[in-house]
Order: C-alpha cells, then structure tokens, then sequence
C-alpha cells in the first residue's frame, strides 16, 4: 500500500503520529503546492485556508500550462478555468469556464461563503469575480497563444497520458488535486484547472464537479482525480472512491477500485487514456491508483517533509 502509517492504529494515538500525511497533491508540480499549503496550515491552522493558497501555486505559474495563468485555451483561443474548494462539513464552492481572472480556487471560495450556491459558470462566474474585487489578468500568455496556432494548422485533439509532466508539451492538460487530513481528522480539499487544451468551448471536465474531481466527507476520508475528466464524471469518480472507504477499503484499494471500474466499463475506448485517482482518510492514511504509470503525487507529512511518490497502475507498477 502506497498510504503513510502503515498498520498504525485509529483514534488520538495515530493522530499524532509524524508519519501520518497532512496534504497530498496530483504530479510532481503538487510539491511546491504542498509547501504553501504547509506553510498557510501552520500559520493559520486552517485546512480550508491551506488548500486554497497551496492551489493558487500552479494557478499563477507560467510555466505549468494545464492550470490557471498561461494555461491552453479552447479551441477558439479563449482560457477558461475551472476549479473546486470543499470542506468535510458540506460546505462547497466551485466555478467554471471562468476567464480573465488567475484565481479561479479563490473565486470558488467565494462562492461558497458567500452565496447560497454551489457552482457558478461562465459569464456569471466572471461577474461574481468581477463584483467580489477580484483583480482581472490576461490569462492568454504568447506561449500558449504559439501552441494554439499551431494546433489550429491540423487542429487535431490525442490525449497523451501523463502530459501533465512534460513541461511544454503542446497537449498539456489536466488538473492539481490537493486533499488534507489534519491531525484531529479534520478533512479539506481543492481542484483546480484550464482543463484540456484546445477543448470545444463550454466544455468543463471533471475537476470543478463535487463528486468527480473533488469529494469530501467527514469522518471518512477525500478523494480527487486526475487525468481525461470525461472518463471520471462517468462513474462519479471520487465520491465513489469516497464511497469504497466509507464502506471500509483502504484508501488505495479504493483508489484501484475506481480505476478497475473504468477500465471495465470503457474497454478500449480508455487503452491510451491516463485516470488516476488519489485519496485521503480520516487517519492520514495515503493510496493512489491510475490506469497509465507515470502518475506521480506529492506527500506532506506533520512536520512539513515532503515525498514525489509514483502511483500503482493498472498496466505496471510505479517507479519513482
């Protein structure tokens, strides 16, 4: 099992365990994402505080084109943000295809403190934004406007698995997912994204959806997903993984659970397809399972230390 405290026991005694994880975040770039969480948690003490500055990280890097600033637009040349923030007491907040502003993660948390919504999308998501005082900002940046004319020449989409790495890679697409589990079992979690590259516009995946990108449930544990989020909204991904738990799995049998479903479920239609899920209990236990290898996560522990782990897949082991 990939999760961190091994057979350690539940209740106070495992609570204070160093070994037990605090965050956990999707690909290697969820490293310098965890250290803001880290450092935002041990200033403040709050989860839901942490997970929103850990994913504002990705969110203003123009290096990382499959979130937030510099991400690749949709097919028409526009950027368009998704993203989820929710906590284990039912309290959630989400926006999608929202442009001109870097922080959709801040946006959503908005939206869920001070509305009685849950999600709003599109031009009425950029009026919140707009009203709330968010600052506005050029999402578009001349690198990622190159790779969308030069998709534009074949204008051809092919998912590549475990894009989310390759810096530069002209279909860069996906996702950060970050779930936290504080030591008295307290749970949070945040998605954010620009979603696939050159997608049909109005199209939203799975990130910002509670129940497929993102599920949170006290006393249980939290879930996110990762990888073509078409494939994850079909079985509600990781409120299924949520479920598995619920009903007793370990966080990475659950993990595995809802990749061998897909993987039933869609045959070949998924062969070159990456989905992977990442998961979190109440007790700081970690699993991570995906369809492709190369799905990589970061692990923060109690005291700040943090891990690049290679997921289990269905088609080979991990290796880092």
């Amino acid at each position: 099992m990939l999760g961190i405290g091994g057979a350690a026991a539940a209740g106070p005694v495992f609570a204070q365990s160093k070994r037990r994880a605090l965050i956990v975040s999707t690909w290697d770039f969820g490293a310098a994402a965890n250290a803001a969480a880290y450092a935002q948690w041990k200033k403040s003490g709050s989860l839901l505080d942490a997970v929103e500055a850990g994913a504002r990280v990705p969110e203003a890097d123009p290096e990382n084109h499959s979130v937030g600033y510099a991400g690749y637009p949709d097919r028409d040349g526009h950027v368009t943000l998704d993203a989820i923030i929710m906590d284990d007491r039912g309290n959630v907040g989400a926006v999608a295809a929202l442009e001109d502003f870097m922080h959709p993660i801040s946006v959503a948390r908005r939206v869920m403190e001070k509305t009685p919504h849950t999600f709003l999308v599109g031009e009425g998501a950029r009026q919140f934004a707009t009203a709330e005082g968010f600052e506005k900002t050029k999402l578009l940046t001349p690198e990622a406007e190159k790779a969308w004319r030069e998709w534009l020449k074949t204008a051809k989409y092919q998912p590549i698995a475990n894009s989310e790495n390759i810096r530069g890679s002209a279909l860069d697409h996906d996702t950060i997912g970050m779930v936290a589990c504080a030591p008295d079992g307290k749970l949070a979690g945040a998605c954010t994204t620009s979603g696939m590259a050159f997608k049909l516009r109005g199209r939203v995946g799975d990130s910002p959806q509670a129940g497929s990108g993102l599920f949170v449930e006290a006393g249980v544990g939290a879930a996110t997903a990762t990888g073509v989020g078409e494939e994850v909204t079909r079985i509600v991904g990781s409120a299924r993984v949520v479920g598995s738990m619920r009903a007793g799995m370990s966080p990475q049998a659950a993990c595995r659970e809802a990749v061998l479903h897909i993987a039933k479920l869609r045959g070949d239609a998924v062969r070159d397809a990456q989905v992977g899920f990442l998961a979190i209990n109440s007790r700081g236990e970690v699993g991570a399972f995906a369809l492709q290898p190369g799905f990589t996560f970061a692990v923060t522990d109690l005291q700040g230390s943090t891990q690049i782990r290679a997921a289990e897949s269905l088609k080979g082991r991990g290796t880092k």
